[in-house]
């Protein structure tokens, strides 16, 4: 039997206003198509791999630290009660989370920043654009189509940032970045649950890491209300116990604000469908402006603190010199990949010059996990790693 599904607002998306799959299929017998989307996600070789690429920590740094996996499993339950609150189409968002960096290079945001500027005269690599092209053309799954054949819905959502010229070439998928439309609801969430997650997930991680202090973090104003609260509340508390329950609050108390806020900005606004929501000029789905300046104030700290701590930069230096190496040697000579990868090159060389080549390189190396992509390094540029 399909889920329990509780009753959705007008403003959010329907299954029966759903603009469809790129390749029709019969329907689910036992589930809805958003379900079908999720698990066609969750059993993709791009989530698997998910585990092995970085969030802040490269992979082989610790076992505690989040993973782009672990990452994404977490956005996903955020969203999961935000939607059921708000009466928003619950699996649609859980699929759009648990995809979202799907595309994500090795090394977080610094193999992604390599990666880009190696395509920079090549099209350009980004990495929302990257997982709509894993679940379109890349995951070789199905015999019918290429990629997962996701609806509509989960690849408007997955699609949170497009350049104008990229947006071109994707046809209703792209309208809204050129029209200056908005997404679904359920895909305003998503975006903001992958910031709620990613603030405070990397509170803990950096504590953990030891690149940040809870002395520090008590002059920012979400960290230190939640902190004297339960400094009160339970005097002595170990420190491990205490961040934990500091984090879990801090989360609390965003995600009761977004719920609160988003209500009243909705019940405004009164959009009568998901179509409502698409034709306005900004997102419905928003923070109080009190919680969203301390959101931004934590948001600005840990950039100033945690990702540019000179260990973290130490990593992000290294990372992007393996990206940047594994890219032109492979550019050069395209047989030093897999076959099917070397293949893919001629082809996509074929019908689109040099870019194209490029392209199939970065496919290969935004592909990889951490681990692999420094094993690929040592066996590439090492003389005494086996090939």
């Amino acid at each position: 039997m399909s889920e329990a599904a509780p009753a959705l607002a007008p403003c959010a998306q329907s299954e029966a206003s759903s603009r469809g799959r790129r390749f029709p299929e019969p329907p689910p017998r036992h589930r809805t198509e958003y379900q079908r989307d999720r698990d066609r996600i969750v059993h993709s070789t791009a989530f698997r791999r998910l585990v092995y690429k970085t969030q802040v920590f490269v992979n082989h740094e610790g076992d505690l630290y989040r993973t782009r996996l672990t990452h994404s499993l977490e956005v996903a339950q955020i969203a999961r009660s935000v939607a059921r609150a708000l009466g928003l189409n619950e699996p649609l968002a859980e699929a759009i989370c648990l995809a979202h960096d799907l595309g994500h290079t090795p090394f977080g945001h610094a193999g992604q920043d390599a990666l880009n500027e190696c395509m920079r005269e090549l099209g350009g690599f980004e990495h929302n654009l990257q997982s709509l092209r894993v679940v379109d053309e890349l995951e070789e799954r199905y015999a019918e189509f290429p990629g997962l054949n996701l609806t509509f819905e989960t690849r408007e959502g997955i699609l949170k940032h497009c350049s104008a010229a990229n947006a071109r070439k994707l046809g209703d998928l792209g309208a809204r970045f050129l029209e200056r439309r908005q997404p679904s609801l359920e895909a305003q969430l998503a975006n903001l649950a992958d910031a709620i997650a990613y603030n405070n997930h990397d509170v803990d991680d950096g504590i953990r890491a030891g690149l940040i202090t809870i002395d520090e973090l008590r002059d920012i104003a979400i960290f230190r209300r939640q902190y004297d609260l339960v400094a009160a509340r339970y005097p002595g508390l170990g420190s491990r116990r205490m961040v934990h329950e500091v984090v879990r609050r801090m989360i609390d108390y965003l995600v009761n604000d977004l719920i609160s806020a988003s209500e009243a900005s909705i019940a405004a606004a009164a959009p009568a469908s998901a179509e409502d929501v698409r034709a306005r000029s900004r997102p419905l789905l928003t923070f109080s402006d009190e919680v969203e300046a301390e959101h931004l104030e934590l948001k600005h700290y840990l950039r100033q603190h945690l990702y540019k701590h000179y260990r973290v930069l130490r990593m992000t230096t290294k990372a992007k010199r393996v990206v940047r190496a594994l890219f032109d040697a492979m550019l050069e000579d395209i047989d030093l990949m897999p076959t099917e990868h070397q293949e893919a090159a001629r082809r996509m060389e074929a019908a689109d010059g040099r870019p194209g080549r490029a392209r199939a390189v970065a496919d290969y190396i935004a592909g990889m996990t951490d681990r692999f992509a420094i094993r690929e390094y040592g066996r590439l540029f090492d003389p005494a790693e086996r090939t």
